[in-house]
């Protein structure tokens, strides 16, 4: 399959780290090239190549991984946006899309020779339709502001990511990002209508419909989580849905978290679906509590946080039925919040675990893989032996309805041994998800992380369909490069370090 692409694709589509870093008289040709050619195009403060100026943009939420880029850009107008991308394109130069920085994959890491396109100030909500429930937003504007604003008409945005109140749509839309009440109310791709943007070549571009449906290939549905590969976005529209009567929650406690994970499973298997259902280790709540101070239970191994949300009777029935299937599966404590100011509190800490955890090490890194629903006790018991083999903590937290995990291994990112062995616990933890039938992915992308993990979960003959797709988009590789699709290099590579380093053999994994 590799064959029926022009033979550039395999250097084009290459990772930043297999091309190398550039020289500096390089760097310094090619970026007085770039300014000179961008300087007509955009007003002075929207472009920014000094030293000073391009740090905060050297990296996303992954730290552990940073690259200055060459160029900034801050557009203001879509003409803007157009006009950058052609002029890009026409000299090959590298673009990588960022909203908020807020990302936890390394998705919008630089390029050493490229331009990174900051769209802070595509900001605006430009329609609010409460009788059609939908809300057409730029691509700058901020997840909770949605809500925010659809709130005067009964309606908010479901999909809530832990870093809402800063994360942009534009960036939920590039991972497809989910939330504590994505079990009940979907992914982004499940509230999404339509995205407009521009490709490399700076052409308009739109995906999906306002109507039903929309003529021709899905490709709403291959946009949705392409972590700004094939298009450009500046333009979303998003469903609303009417914000509950009233929402309940249940703290439940267990002595083992092979009884938390029993019950989220029997949760499901008796037909309930909560409007969230996550669940936290003992680290994780002691690290939380000591933060928030949620009141969760200190002493329980393991706590689910199980919502339900509706009508008043809606609420009262579906509540006793999930204390029904909690006692029955051993809980230890339950306690079914009394407000809404409880229900926030018990949120809260769920919400603010990842700066918890922040608070108790210099560094951490949260992984995101998914596994079956059954297996949830089995990766936990898994994660507990690797904090064992390389010595280093994690706290775990997760969406546990829907089995996608997100472990904070810590570490100190000053002490490379320990970086090192950081980064062995992930793939371990990825790769072991595999194995027990899951995915290296859950809603935080792949970016520069996971690229290694993508060779043992597809064959070279899916990657290569993935990176025809990503040729039919943009057949120069300029549009965020080096992310997400590793090259036949290499996984070769990983392949030949991979049972040195203790892990499972490639031929043992399954492929799906």
């Amino acid at each position: 399959m590799n064959a029926a692409l022009p033979r550039e694709a395999s250097t084009e589509f290459a990772p930043t780290e297999v091309m190398g870093a550039p020289d500096a008289a390089t760097r310094a040709q090619r970026q007085t090239q770039v300014v000179a050619a961008l300087t007509a195009l955009l007003p002075a403060h929207a472009l920014l190549w000094h030293g000073e100026d391009t740090v905060p943009y050297e990296c996303d939420g992954l730290t552990a991984y940073r690259e200055r880029p060459l160029v900034v850009v801050l557009p203001e107008t879509e003409e803007q946006v157009a006009a950058v991308l052609r002029t890009c394109h026409r000299l090959d130069v590298p673009v990588v899309a960022r909203g908020a920085g807020t990302g936890l994959s390394g998705g919008a890491m630089p390029h050493a020779l490229g331009v990174t396109m900051s769209l802070a100030k595509f900001n605006h909500i430009v329609r609010i339709d409460a009788r059609a429930r939908t809300a057409r937003v730029q691509c700058g504007v901020r997840n909770l502001a949605i809500s925010e604003a659809a709130a005067p008409y009964g309606l908010y945005y479901a999909p809530d990511p832990s870093s809402q109140i800063a994360c942009t749509i534009g960036g939920n839309v590039a991972e497809n990002s989910g939330g504590v009440h994505c079990l009940k109310y979907g992914l982004t791709l499940h509230n999404v209508l339509q995205v407009r943007g521009y490709t490399i070549e700076g052409e308009p571009v739109t995906f999906g419909s306002e109507a039903l449906d929309a003529p021709g290939l899905d490709l709403l549905s291959v946009v949705v989580g392409s972590e700004g590969m094939l298009a450009v976005t500046t333009d979303v529209t998003v469903k609303l849905v009417p914000r509950p009567q009233l929402a309940r929650c249940i703290m439940a406690s267990f002595a083992t978290v092979q009884a938390a994970g029993e019950a989220v499973a029997q949760i499901i298997a008796e037909g309930i679906i909560p409007a969230g259902l996550e669940m936290m280790d003992k680290p994780m709540t002691a690290a939380v509590e000591d933060f928030v101070h949620a009141g969760y239970d200190l002493a329980a191994a393991a706590i689910l946080l199980c919502e339900s949300d509706g009508t008043p009777e809606e609420v009262a029935e579906e509540i006793e039925r999930m204390r029904e299937v909690l006692s029955g599966c051993g809980a230890t404590r339950l306690e079914v919040s009394r407000d809404e100011a409880q229900r926030l509190r018990f949120w809260s800490g769920r919400k603010n675990a990842f700066p918890a955890s922040g608070r108790i090490s210099p560094d951490y890194m949260c992984m995101d893989s998914t596994i079956p629903r059954k297996r949830l006790a089995d990766i936990l018991l898994a994660i507990a032996e690797m904090e064992i083999k390389y010595e280093l903590r994690c706290c775990n937290v997760f969406h546990a309805g829907d089995g996608n995990l997100h472990p904070l291994i810590l570490f100190d990112a000053n002490d490379p041994d320990q970086m090192h062995r950081c980064e062995l616990f992930g793939a371990d933890i990825l790769e072991t998800s595999v194995r027990m039938g899951g995915t290296v992915t859950g809603e935080h992308g792949v970016g520069v992380e996971k690229l290694s993990s993508m060779c043992v979960q597809f064959s070279p003959e899916e990657r290569a369909q993935m990176i025809a797709l990503k040729y039919a988009f943009d057949s120069r590789g300029l549009l965020n490069p080096g992310k997400v699709i590793p090259t036949l290099h290499r996984c070769a590579e990983y392949g030949k370090m991979h049972v040195s380093k203790g892990l499972l053999p490639f031929a043992e994994l399954p492929r799906f």
